[in-house]
C-alpha cells in the first residue's frame, strides 16, 4: 500500500491486536481504514483521495511506530542511508531494499511499517548510488556490490544494534530486482537465518545484449578521455525497456508508474548510467541458487506476473533450491502490484507467518506479534 497515510495501515492492524477497544468495533473500525486505504496508489491509475476523517483516532496514533533515520559503513568505504523500525529488544529482524534503480521511499516505507507492525525491526535502506545512499556515479547499478551490501547491513544489525536484535533471527527480504539480490545475499552468507524474495527478477540477459556492451565500452573510452558517463532512462516514452531487459512493462503501465514517482519523489531519478547494464551482463545470479540452501526461502509471485512469470522463478530459482523452501502464489495480481491494493494483507501476513516459523523465538527472548 503506497499514498500520503500509507503508515495507518500498519497501526490499525497494531492497535486491532493490542488496544482495549471491544474486539468487533476494532474490526469493523480496521476494516473501514484499510478499505479506504488501499484505493489510493502509485501502483494504480486511481487517483482517489483517502477520507480518513470519520476514522477512529485510536486507530491513527503515531505511538507504536518508531522510525529512525540510520546509516551504516560497507566494506569498502560508503556510507548507505536508511530507515529503522524499531521492534521488541532481543527481537527478530528484517533487511530489505527495493527494486532496480527504486528509493527505499517507494517499497520500504510501507512494507518495513506492515512487518515491523508484526513484531519485527525492519532496516531498509536506498541501494548504493541511488537515493539517499553514498556512491558514484549516481544511479548506477552494481548488483554484486548489491548484494555484499547486505552483509555490510546484516553486520550493522549484529553489532551496533544488539540492543534490539537477536543476531541469530535476522532476514533478508527483496523486491524484483532486490528479490534476486536478497537470494544471493542469502546463498554467500548464513548469518542470515531466512530470505523472502517478492516477484524476483528472473531476467538477467537482454535482447540488445551487442549493441549496448558496444556502447559500454565506447562509454568506458569516453570516461578515462574526461567525459561524463552516459544513462538511459529506465523505460522509453513507449514504455519500452531501452537495453531490451524483459517485457511486460507496457501491460502494466510501468512507465506511468515511474512518472507518479518521480514526481512525487525527489530522490528518486528515472535514468542508470549505461555501465548499469554491464554490470548485470557480468551478474550470474542463478547460479548461486543452489547455494541459498539450507536456508529457508520463500518466493511469493502475482499469478499474472509478465515481468518475472510465476514459471520462470519457479524453474530457475525454486527447483533450484534444495533446502526448505516455499513458494506462494497470489491470485489477481501481477508483478507491479503485488505488495499493493487487495490482496496485500494476505502477503504480509503470509511473509510474517513464514518468519515466525523459520526464526522461532528461544526460551527467555522475545517472540514474535502474531496477527490475528
Amino acid at each position: 500500500m503506497v499514498g500520503p497515510y500509507a503508515y495507518l495501515f500498519p497501526l490499525a492492524i497494531h492497535n486491532l491486536c493490542h488496544h482495549s477497544t471491544p474486539f468487533c468495533c476494532q474490526l469493523e473500525a480496521s476494516f473501514v481504514l484499510l478499505v479506504q486505504l488501499h484505493l489510493c496508489s502509485p501502483y494504480s491509475k486511481c487517483s482517489t483521495f483517502v477520507d480518513i476523517s470519520h476514522t477512529p483516532t485510536n486507530l491513527i496514533t503515531m505511538d507504536s511506530i518508531r522510525k529512525e533515520d540510520v546509516e551504516f559503513k560497507t566494506l569498502d568505504g560508503l556510507t548507505l542511508r536508511g530507515w529503522l523500525f524499531a521492534g521488541p529488544p532481543n527481537g527478530p529482524a528484517i533487511i530489505m531494499t527495493p527494486g532496480f534503480n527504486l528509493t527505499k521511499d517507494m517499497i520500504i516505507f510501507e512494507a518495513g511499517q506492515y512487518l515491523n507492525a508484526a513484531g519485527f525491526t525492519v532496516l531498509g535502506y536506498d541501494p548504493r548510488c541511488i537515493g539517499m545512499s553514498d556512491g558514484k556515479p549516481r544511479n548506477d547499478t552494481q548488483p554484486m556490490k548489491n548484494v555484499e551490501d547486505y552483509h555490510d547491513a546484516l553486520t550493522y544489525l549484529k553489532v551496533h544494534r544488539r540492543d534490539l536484535v537477536d543476531p541469530n533471527r535476522i532476514a533478508f527480504w527483496g523486491y524484483s530486482f532486490s528479490g534476486a539480490i536478497a537470494l544471493c545475499a542469502a546463498a554467500l552468507d548464513k548469518r542470515a537465518k531466512a530470505v523472502i524474495a517478492c516477484a524476483a527478477t528472473t531476467t538477467w540477459e537482454f535482447t540488445k545484449w551487442k549493441q549496448v556492451l558496444s556502447k559500454a565500452m565506447k562509454d568506458r573510452e569516453s570516461q578515462l578521455a574526461g567525459n561524463e558517463g552516459m544513462y538511459l532512462p529506465l523505460l522509453t516514452e513507449t514504455g519500452e525497456q531501452p537495453a531490451g531487459l524483459g517485457t511486460g512493462y507496457q501491460k502494466e503501465d510501468v512507465l506511468g508508474i515511474i512518472k507518479r514517482h518521480a514526481s512525487i519523489e525527489p530522490s528518486f531519478i528515472p535514468r542508470t548510467t549505461l555501465q548499469t547494464y554491464y554490470n548485470i551482463a557480468a551478474f550470474r545470479p542463478m547460479a548461486l541458487m543452489c547455494f541459498v540452501d539450507p536456508t529457508p526461502a520463500l518466493l511469493m509471485t502475482g499469478e499474472n506476473d509478465e515481468i518475472s512469470p510465476p514459471e520462470m522463478q519457479r524453474k530457475l530459482i525454486y527447483d533450484a533450491i534444495t533446502g526448505p523452501k516455499e513458494f506462494v502464489t497470489i491470485k489477481n495480481r501481477a508483478h507491479m502490484d503485488i505488495l499493493t491494493g487487495d490482496g496485500s494483507l494476505e502477503v504480509f501476513e503470509k511473509q510474517a507467518d513464514f518468519l515466525n516459523r523459520m526464526m522461532p523465538a528461544q526460551k527467555g527472548t522475545n517472540g514474535i506479534h502474531k496477527i490475528r
